[in-house]
């Protein structure tokens, strides 16, 4: 497993994270029994050192399994905050008083006296308009509680005005349906040393290309809101413009969607989402084994097939 440079931070972390929204059930519905306690386990020993979660999934509860079952001197966790379970319905919270708590939370759920990483948890371009989130994480890094802070945006202003605000990690949206925003915002990250996590880097299961048209999802799956019938039908369409870099050692559509973000230098790791060991070792091996990812003409053919089926990159 290869490493990449945390942006601006001083620290190294694993190209690969292991994400842990699905696992956890919240986003697709229950995960086979056991699988938790193996998946992170196999995590390590493949290499992956960097797992992303948030305070919510599970209700704390990945939290908490990440910190009984991951060693503290060669991992780090990328943990989310800023959202109150306990509000009905459920909403975003960013001052700092409630900031204050669940950081505390966190820490006794991960049972690391200094976090590493902690992201604010999709906040709205409002949320942005006061530094005080911004200055508390600040504080908590001075002090040494915290080892680099950031945002995880879900809009080009969320993103850029969170590297304005100086913080160490962006984490978005980047796969081959997702390009244009981190595209937009590259000047940004350049100048200012920001680190990138790229989720969603399979278009929640999208890009494996093994979906029909009629493809159906049940709730609580997240997937079954997300997508009108018109809309999967047009995506799905789609994926044929991509299927010609499926070559040599891009043996299927899933690895050329892995190795298109893992090509991009602004992206320091791509976050999987496996729900079970098998998953999870098929996701690393399709990944390849180092750069070129892919062939710039092949990056080049994308780009332009893309285009030509209404995807902006």
């Amino acid at each position: 497993m290869r490493k990449r440079p945390l942006g601006k931070t001083g620290l190294e972390v694993s190209e690969l994270a292991l994400g842990t929204w699905g696992l956890s059930g919240d986003g697709y519905g229950p995960v086979a029994e056991g699988e938790i306690e193996r998946v992170i386990p196999r995590a390590l020993e493949l290499g992956i050192d960097l797992f992303d979660t948030a305070d919510i999934y599970g209700k704390g509860e990945m939290e908490r399994t990440l910190g009984r079952l991951l060693p503290k001197d060669t991992t780090m966790i990328v943990t989310k905050i800023g959202t109150d379970l306990a509000s009905v319905p459920p909403r975003k919270r960013f001052e700092v008083g409630f900031l204050r708590a669940s950081f505390e939370q966190s820490q006794d759920r991960i049972g690391r006296e200094a976090l590493d990483i902690v992201l604010l948890h999709n906040p709205s371009m409002l949320a942005m308009a006061t530094t005080e989130p911004f200055d508390f994480l600040k504080e908590l890094k001075k002090r040494g509680t915290l080892k680099a802070w950031g945002v995880s945006a879900g809009s080009v202003e969320v993103a850029r005005s969170a590297i304005h605000h100086g913080a160490d990690v962006i984490e978005l949206a980047y796969n081959l349906f997702v390009a244009a925003d981190l595209h937009e915002i590259a000047g940004d990250l350049a100048e200012s040393g920001a680190a990138v996590l790229a989720r969603s880097i399979l278009s929640h299961g999208l890009l494996t290309g093994h979906w029909t048209a009629e493809r159906d999802f049940n709730r609580p799956d997240h997937r079954a809101d997300r997508w009108t019938g018109n809309e999967l039908k047009q995506r799905i369409s789609q994926l044929e413009a991509l299927r010609p870099v499926v070559t040599g050692p891009v043996l299927t559509l899933r690895s050329a969607a892995i190795r298109f973000v893992m090509s991009n230098q602004l992206v320091t790791s791509a976050v999987l989402g496996p729900r079970s060991v098998a998953q999870l070792e098929q996701l690393v091996r399709e990944a390849g084994f180092g750069p070129p990812y892919l062939r710039d003409t092949a990056l080049a053919e994308l780009a332009a097939r893309l285009k030509g089926v209404g995807i902006l990159v």
